[in-house]
């Protein structure tokens, strides 16, 4: 259940990003600061008013999505390396805030007692976080989606494709680029918000910690960023492996899986796992390949 847990929180993380990443071309490095503002914003309240966790959900998705919107309005003018240098050292000012909050536990981390039964009955703690994960995992999915056929993503594709093309055809690309931003990091941060409650203590290196980054990036890059299916594709595989490679080998191993796949993939599929499938056996409506 702790590895399915992961594995889902890892679909969201991946969705979300591509959202920004892989359907408008704006790469985020920043990725784990939201997901650590979504963990800190449920030991915030449950500090100071203890809610429910599909409640605290909805309060760092708000948090997170207000974040990213902000974010956007003052680093979206930036483009390239420049853009994504910015959303860096965001996690990099955000993290020194953290250490030094001792409200929520500061450098030495906080703990979170969780309940051992579930809201559920005949379910304990963790089998109901990991649904209320899958839960999260069907909502960004479906999001995505939904994105991906609709008038808003065409405008995402545009700007991802030519940016400068899109804005002089009348393209509202500002705008749509915030959006991106607010819908991608409102979904890093709902994914954050179980955590405390999934390991019980969290800390300003743990919650912001490079795997989270690394991952988000990753996963959709492996298994293909210009489809709502891609990122679920490479967070499945990804984090699969990454869990096995825990329980048998360490956890220290991790982040050396995914930079050698992610290198491997660069090489034989820059497209990722979903483009090297259309490329291999796709077929365009005339029967010729893609």
């Amino acid at each position: 259940m702790f590895a399915g847990y992961t594995v889902l929180q890892f679909v969201v993380l991946a969705t979300a990003w591509n959202i920004l990443g892989g359907y408008t071309g704006y790469v985020n490095f920043g990725s784990a600061a939201f997901f650590a503002v979504g963990a800190y914003t449920s030991v915030f309240f449950h500090k100071a008013l203890p809610l429910p966790v599909p409640v605290l959900i909805v309060v760092a998705a708000v948090l997170c999505g207000l974040l990213g919107l902000a974010m956007g309005w003052l680093t979206l003018r930036l483009r390239g390396a420049f853009f994504s240098i910015a959303t860096l050292a965001l996690a990099v000012v955000l993290q020194t805030v953290v250490v030094n909050w001792h409200y929520v536990g500061g450098s030495r981390g906080a703990y979170i007692i969780k309940p051992v039964a579930g809201p559920i009955p005949g379910l304990s703690y963790i089998d109901y976080l990991v649904l209320v994960m899958l839960a999260l995992a069907v909502l960004a999915i479906a999001t995505a989606r939904a994105i991906e056929r609709s008038r808003l993503g065409l405008g995402f594709a545009a700007i991802r494709d030519d940016e400068l093309a899109a804005e002089a055809n009348g393209v509202p690309t500002l705008r749509l680029k915030l959006i991106a931003t607010t819908i991608s990091g409102a979904f890093m941060g709902m994914a954050g918000a179980p955590f405390p409650y999934y390991i019980g203590y969290v800390e300003p290196a743990s919650a912001f910690g490079l795997p989270y980054a690394v991952n988000a990036i990753a996963m959709p890059m492996i298994g293909g960023t210009t489809t709502w299916v891609g990122p679920l594709i490479g967070a499945v595989l990804l984090g699969s492996l990454q869990q096995i490679a825990t329980v048998t080998i360490s956890s220290a191993v991790n982040l050396l899986i995914v930079g050698l796949l992610l290198v491997g993939f660069v090489i034989v599929a820059p497209n990722g796992i979903v483009g090297l499938w259309r490329k291999l056996f796709g077929r365009d409506r005339k029967g010729a390949a893609p």
